[in-house]
Order: C-alpha cells, then structure tokens, then sequence
C-alpha cells in the first residue's frame, strides 16, 4: 500500500496506480443506501467511495426522491457517471421500495449509512447480501449491531461498541480527495469573493448552519478578539443563518453554500472548527490538505485527529478561550502547513473498505476469495 500510494503522489493523475480488479473479471455488486437530504460530511463520504469504487466494481446508491436540500445541494450531484441511482418513495412505502430494489439488483452487499436506511436493511435482513454500515455519527440506535460489518471512523467509536456485537468492526476514516494547488491569480480570486483582500487576515469556517456545528462560538469569538484587518467569512447553508447574521452585526461574511468549499481552504489564513459535536472532523482533513493552520474544539473527532496532527484543541462552549487562541494565531507570522495526510487518501480508503467487504464474504461463502480479489 506504502508504495502504491507513493506511486500516485509521484505520477500524474492519468498514470494513478488503479485498485486492481480480480484476474477473473468478477466485479461486486454494491448497493449504498443513505435516505437523507442535502449534501454534508456523510453524503460526501458516500460520494467519494462510490465514485471512485464504480471504475472497478458495479455500484448503486440508493436515495430519498427528495434528496436535495432546500438550498438546492444533493449527493446525487457528486456522484460519477458509472454510478446507477435509484430513488425510493421520501415517506410512505419507502421500507417496501427499498425491498423491491435489493430484490431486483441483488447486491453482494448493502452497505447503509445513517440511521433510517440501517434500521430498514436490519429489518428486510438480506440473506443472500453481506448488510455493511458506517457510523457516521454516534451508536444511536440497536439496528447497527445486526450489520455483518461495522465500519467506525474515528477512535472513540471503537469504545462505544458492547462487547456482544457478533460483527465485525473496522476503523476506516473518512476518506479525502486530495484538492489541487491554485496558482496565484485564483487564490486572490477567491480571497476577493469571500471578502478579504491581499493583506487581509482571512479566518474561515466551513459547514452547515446548525445548532452543532458552534459558529455562534466562533462569531462571538471572533467579535471579542479585536484583530485589526481580520476578517471572517463563513462557507456553508442551514437553519441557523439568519441567527448568526444578526449576531454578527454585519462583522462576518455568509457565502451560503459553494461548489468550491474545498478550494475555499488555501484562500484562509486560518481554519477554525467550533463544533459542539463532531463524530471524525472531515473539514479539518480538507483544511490541513489546503496547508492552513487549524484549530478545533476539543471534542471526539477533533480529538482523535489531533492527537496525530498539528491542530490547535480549545474547549467548546468558550468564545473567551477561543478568542485567545485567534489572537494567538494572528499574532505569529502567517505559514502553510505540509502535512502527509495519506492515512485519509480515496484511494486507501476505497482498498480498505473493498478488503472489508471481502472479509465479510469469505466468511459466510468460504470459495469466494479464490473467484474475487481486492
């Protein structure tokens, strides 16, 4: 994997080292299932793997037919072109649809993401399918314990788990597509439309607009740390915007949601991460991989990260602390950071999750690793 991987840094993108198919040309049948709206940190995930594992393998994704958010954003707008989508009713008749569907593109394996599509796969128990899942957020409901396979993204899940779970579990993290440099002129583009100029301090946050995610911290943080020509913007759509812009008072930039959130990272010159909650920290890997300096409340993912990262930990629900850590960062000269981050590259991602799945086949079709390799 260590050379694999070295390999794809060294070539251009069009000579990257493929997952290798097996020598019989079987391909697997993948069936991922997530029954939410909007596009953010689970969605993505999904997006990601899905995609990258359609060049080898046969994949669907099975969504909601409201998919979108009421901004507009949707999974199903990431997802490449070999991926099939099939939509389920929203509501009524969603567990029967979904059913029908397994019965009709009969998956090697369903691999469910969130609560509701597990609950449901747990209850139709597929006998002919391995039934995979991924805790994207906490163990938040009995159904994940009657997956074949558990996938967990972070550490502390691990400890989370009872003891009498019969499955087996796997600590995979979320996976990161690595960004593209930008040349000079677009990064001062960019700067430009979020609101800063060249001698801008630009402090950037990215995420939804919710209750969770604690930008409401980092606002009153930002307003009580005084930094001349600082300037904070904020990348992301939800609930709570109208709230933040009032308690911003018009010392903040809203975008709402952007494509380009990702290219967003190597226009800041800091990224900060309040979230109250945050299971594994996806924005904190696309920040480190854009080379800007992070900090991050201490809590679970974050955590985790941290330990093996340079990322600044504040406690949540501090704007003081939080403040001091600004004024901190501001004050040294400002760098970018170079940071292996292999660990989370799509690639390894999709090669650890592929050999999961085939773990968890082996093991109930014994023949089946002669006739399909990873």
């Amino acid at each position: 994997d260590l050379a694999v991987e070295a390999l794809d840094r060294l070539l251009p993108p069009e000579h990257s080292v493929p997952v290798p198919r097996s020598d019989s040309g079987r391909r697997l049948r993948l069936m991922h299932v997530i029954l939410s709206s909007g596009f953010a940190g689970s969605e993505r995930a999904v997006a990601e793997f899905c995609s990258a594992a359609a060049e080898w393998h046969e994949v669907a994704v099975v969504l909601r037919r409201d998919h979108r958010s009421p901004g507009g954003a949707s999974i199903r707008d990431h997802l490449g072109p070999d991926v099939q989508v099939i939509e389920l009713p929203s509501y009524v008749g969603t567990r029967r649809a979904l059913e029908e569907a397994m019965a009709d593109w009969r998956p090697d394996v369903v691999h469910t993401h969130l609560r509701r599509s597990t609950r449901y796969v747990a209850q139709i128990a597929p006998e002919k399918a391995v039934h995979f899942c991924t805790l994207h957020l906490s163990l938040n409901g009995p159904h994940f314990l009657y997956s074949d396979g558990l996938v967990c993204i972070s550490q502390w899940q691990q400890a989370t788990l009872p003891g009498d779970y019969d499955g087996k579990v796997f600590l995979i993290p979320n996976s990161l597509v690595p960004q593209p440099r930008l040349d000079p002129a677009r990064r001062r583009e960019l700067r430009r439309q979020l609101g800063a100029g060249d001698d801008d301090f630009l402090i950037g946050g990215v995420g939804r607009l919710t209750p969770s995610k604690g930008f409401d911290i980092l606002v009153k943080a930002f307003r009580q740390a005084g930094l001349p020509g600082a300037k904070l913007t904020i990348v992301g759509e939800g609930r709570a915007r109208h709230r933040l812009e009032r308690l911003a008072e018009g010392q903040v930039t809203f975008t709402g949601h952007r494509h380009d959130a990702k290219d967003c990272f190597q226009a800041f010159d800091l990224f900060v991460s309040p979230s109250r909650y945050e299971p594994f920290g996806r924005v904190i890997v696309e920040a480190l991989d854009g080379g800007v300096p992070v900090i991050a409340t201490d809590v679970l993912g974050p955590r985790d990260i941290a330990r093996r990262y340079p990322v600044e930990l504040v406690p949540t629900e501090d704007p003081a602390a939080m403040a001091a850590a600004l004024r901190h960062v501001f004050e040294r000269p400002r760098t970018r950071l170079a940071v292996d981050l292999s660990e989370f590259h799509i690639d390894r991602v999709v090669r650890r999750t592929l050999d999961a799945y085939l773990e968890l086949l082996n093991a109930r079709s014994p023949g089946l690793q002669a006739r399909v390799q990873s």
